[in-house]
């Protein structure tokens, strides 16, 4: 495996470093739980955004906006895998959108993530 790149690493922190507090507690609060899901993964950057690689694919992500935050899982499949669950919370193709007040479920997370990584892993 090879070695963390440290810049990415960088520009990950500072990216939640740079946002309003109500923003950055929620997005640390699902950073947090991504790595719990996924302890293995690699903190970096994909497609701009703060995500985690597993072996060098992305697993899962996360950005803010002025009006919401997002959370990509980086597979419309496992969006739609979890329609249901996803009543409630805007989606897109590669997208499910929240906000600080109503964030995803942790239990919600977990599902999204291991989802992901079942399909890097078939």
């Amino acid at each position: 495996m090879p070695a963390p790149d440290h810049s990415e690493i960088d520009r990950f922190d500072a990216y939640l470093a740079a946002l309003p507090d109500p923003q950055r507690a929620a997005l640390e609060t699902l950073r947090d739980q991504i790595a719990a899901a996924a302890p293995d993964a690699e903190r970096g950057i994909s497609y701009g955004a703060p995500a985690f690689r597993l072996h060098g694919r992305p697993l899962a992500g996360f950005s803010a906006a002025t009006s919401h935050l997002s959370y990509l899982p980086f597979s419309p499949e496992v969006i739609g895998a979890h329609a249901e669950r996803l009543t409630g919370w805007g989606t897109s193709k590669g997208a499910i959108r929240f906000t600080p007040e109503h964030p995803l479920p942790a239990d919600l997370v977990v599902s999204l993530v291991r989802a992901r990584r079942a399909e890097l892993e078939a």
